[in-house]
């Protein structure tokens, strides 16, 4: 097999307003994408939100990004596999996920005395 670098762009990744997110998960899940993972980056006043999914070794990659306590809706209900992950975004950067189908309630890895987001710059406190 051939080396290759898989690079995320503009063509691969398609920015989307979290309205949009359920829909276009389900038509790429529709298409035969399966999901891959999601991953998060602290952009300051703002959180970004990688979806990844393949098809056939082809990757396609979703972008969400929100001010940060912005809530985006949970690909849950298209993709079951998402709800660790989205839990695990959402206890270290502070993401809320709109219909995530089970909350771990900040507790999937932080023990129970951690009180904020460990990979927010800016820390969000939990209530």
């Amino acid at each position: 097999m051939k080396d290759c670098v898989v690079v995320i762009n503009e063509e691969n990744t398609p920015e989307l307003t979290p309205d949009r997110i359920i829909t276009q998960t389900r038509i790429l899940k529709d298409e035969g994408f399966r999901f891959v993972t999601m991953s998060s980056t602290d952009l300051g006043d703002r959180i970004c939100v990688l979806y990844h999914l393949d098809k056939d070794l082809q990757l396609i990659n979703l972008k969400v990004e929100v001010p940060k306590g912005t809530k985006i809706p949970s690909i849950c209900s298209v993709y079951a596999s998402a709800v660790l992950i989205e839990n695990e975004i959402k206890e270290h950067f502070g993401v809320e996920f709109d219909g995530l189908s089970l909350d771990f309630q900040g507790m999937l890895y932080l023990d129970e005395e951690v009180q904020k987001t460990p990979f927010c710059k800016i820390g969000i406190n939990r209530v």
